[in-house]
Order: C-alpha cells, then structure tokens, then sequence
C-alpha cells in the first residue's frame, strides 16, 4: 500500500471510529471537504500542516495517521522508501512509531532549510530534537533555543513553538512522545 493509501484509510478509520462526518473533520481541522475526500481516496499530497491538523482533530498521534500497524522483530527503514512531509521550511520522514507503555513514540528524521522558519501553534505531547549537523533555533516560540551539531532539547509540543537554520541546512532527529489514547 502506498503512503497516500495509507494515510487515507487511517483517515477514514479513525473519522469513522469517532463518528464524524467529513464535513464535521472538515470543521475541526479547518482543511477544505474536498482535499480531505482526495485525502480519503488516497490520492491527495498533504503538508505536514495537514497532517498535523487531521492528528490534532482526529486526536491522534502523527504516526496513527501515516504507518500501517506491524509488529516484526527487526525493524530496518531506508530513508528513499520513507514519504517525505513537507512544509515551507521542513522536510519530515518517519522512520519508526514505538508504543512504549502508556506513550508513543515517533522518531523522524528531519531536515530543516534555510530562509524560512516553521512555526507550530502546537499539539498533544512533548518534542525531543537533536541536532546532527548545522545549527538550529528551535523551541517555545517566545524562547527558543539555539543548538548545534549533538546539542538536544525537549520541550511541550502543546505551546506555540518554531524551527529556524541559523547558518544554512540542518539536520536532526525529532522524537514526538505522546500519552497514548
């Protein structure tokens, strides 16, 4: 199944599961009906802002939407077989989804460009980010954080918060941790 396929069925299964109507998702996420029925058909190509909204109001983690559940004893993700997200200033992949107890854990690797900066009004749970190379201000919107090349920060995904390269791209790894629903 393709990334698109699966995004879309996890759509409709947790819309369905919740009751809701594609106009009242429609609502609650602010996305158009008709891009979250090309959503649904597997056919549309969402930002992460998408994604994040639709998680935000389906009331799910990111990974809920976009990875089919497996349960193998070896786990092994090439990144050119991972989809990319995509907004104006970032590039996300995820690579694992982990139920760990009662938090889930979802590890991206993410690239951050230059020129531009990702803000987040925020979502459920707290971001874990550290950097591989290049340097980053990430973090609380009101204080963020600069970090380079093995410097790491944890703060609440739930405030405003932003992404920004200080000196050219940058890579990192992000964890989003979640209290499981």
């Amino acid at each position: 199944m393709s990334a698109g396929q699966v995004l879309g069925a996890n759509i409709r299964a947790f819309r369905e599961q919740r009751g809701l109507s594609l106009s009242e998702l429609a609502r609650r996420s602010s996305i158009a009906k008709g891009t979250l029925s090309q959503l649904e058909s597997g056919s549309g190509n969402p930002t992460i802002e998408t994604v994040f909204s639709l998680s935000n109001a389906l009331d799910v983690p990111v990974s809920e939407l976009v990875t089919e559940r497996t349960a193998p004893d070896v786990v092994l993700v090439r990144a050119r077989d991972v989809e990319v997200l995509s907004s104006n200033a970032v590039d996300l992949r995820l690579m694992r989804r982990m139920d760990v107890g009662d938090t889930v854990l979802e590890i991206y690797d993410q690239r951050v460009r230059p020129g531009a900066t990702q803000s987040t009004e925020g979502h459920p749970g707290k971001e874990h980010v550290l950097v591989t190379s290049g340097r980053l201000r990430v973090g609380p919107s009101e204080r963020p954080y600069e970090l380079g090349p093995g410097d790491y920060v944890c703060f609440p995904g739930s405030v405003p918060h932003l992404y920004e390269t200080l000196d050219g791209e940058v890579s990192s790894v992000l964890v989003l941790e979640y209290p499981k629903h």
